[in-house]
């Protein structure tokens, strides 16, 4: 399982330094696709402001990758989300769950997915 995450946390680390040097806004604006590889899309719910303890469901589009493989919250090292579940990982529309660590403070941190061969990011912000 480690050697997954330190894929995952280095494809989200490519993808950010990608999407730093094409500009997101720019992307978006023109309607532009991101960079391949970079195309899966990360919701969570509830948030902002999820709870200590609280269940969270991680949701989104693979955006052409193979299914949901991995989900990482936080970083390895100091986790935002434990106790992560894969419920569906359908690329089309897949779902994972997770539950806020109890050691997290306020902030805001990654939420990161890989999808065979598609990684995608989100900022999960929690107020305490």
């Amino acid at each position: 399982m480690g050697s997954r995450k330190a894929v995952l946390v280095a494809a989200v680390a490519v993808t950010l330094a990608t999407a730093g040097t094409i500009g997101i806004t720019t992307a978006s604006a023109s309607g532009d696709q991101p960079p391949e590889g970079a195309r899966a899309t990360v919701h969570v719910s509830p948030n902002p402001a999820t709870a200590r303890g609280q269940e969270v469901s991680i949701t989104g589009n693979c955006g052409g990758g193979t299914g949901l493989k991995a989900v990482l919250g936080g970083l390895p090292d100091h986790p935002a989300l434990v106790d992560i579940h894969v419920v569906d990982p359908n690329p089309a529309h897949y779902r994972a769950t997770a539950r806020v660590s109890d050691q997290i403070g306020s902030g805001v941190g990654p939420v990161m997915v890989g999808c065979g061969g598609e990684a995608g990011v989100t900022l999960l912000v929690t107020r305490f």
